[in-house]
């Protein structure tokens, strides 16, 4: 497998900020069925049981390689680049969604896929998107990083209990020290 451009990088965060909904679960990489030889690029479920599969192609290369452009669920998508877009756009089966970016990766164009039978078995698209979940997990995991994200939300919670108490420190000794400023000044409405 060859490593991801950064423009590649940059489609993958517009999708998944795209598709980041309540109730609409994703994962990048998902191999289709056990061993599978079929890799969709992006894959949603949603809550309505909708299984929707993206493909991320950066160059005509990429769109015209031999990797198969896997749209297994009930709905298929490319998402594709403004200037690839252009270069391609004959050649996208009708019924195929679309998602194009400009080169500030703003979406300029979308385009809602037709609906269609899974080619697979709904249970097999569970199974995929549940063992490629569970393998980003483990990768979270392992990384010298893990739980980077949880880490965080524990710091950030730390640093906003310290501003409170400096805050309230510092507004109890002007209280103290000037009270008509105090009562002209504080922000804490007394």
């Amino acid at each position: 497998m060859m490593a991801k451009t950064e423009l590649t990088r940059q489609l993958e965060k517009a999708i998944y900020r795209a598709t980041k909904n309540q109730g609409t679960f994703g994962c990048f990489e998902v191999t289709i069925g056990w061993f599978g030889h079929e890799r969709v690029d992006y894959m949603t479920y949603n809550t309505n049981g909708e299984f929707r599969c993206y493909e991320i192609k950066v160059s005509k290369a990429d769109f015209h390689s031999n990797s198969k452009h896997t749209f297994v669920g009930h709905f298929g998508y490319y998402v594709l680049t403004q200037e690839l877009y252009e270069a391609v756009k004959e050649e996208i089966p009708k019924g195929i969604g679309l998602r194009v970016y400009d080169k500030d990766i703003r979406c300029v164009h979308s385009k809602g896929a037709r609906r269609q039978e899974p080619t697979v078995s709904v249970d097999v698209l569970k199974d995929s998107l549940i063992r490629s979940l569970s393998r980003e997990v483990t990768k979270q995991y392992n990384s010298e990083n893990p739980l980077i994200i949880e880490e965080k939300n524990r710091e950030i919670s730390r640093l906003k209990g310290e501003r409170k108490y400096y805050y309230d420190n510092y507004w109890a000794a002007i209280e103290r020290y000037d009270p008509r400023y105090a009562k002209q000044q504080s922000p804490r409405g007394e």
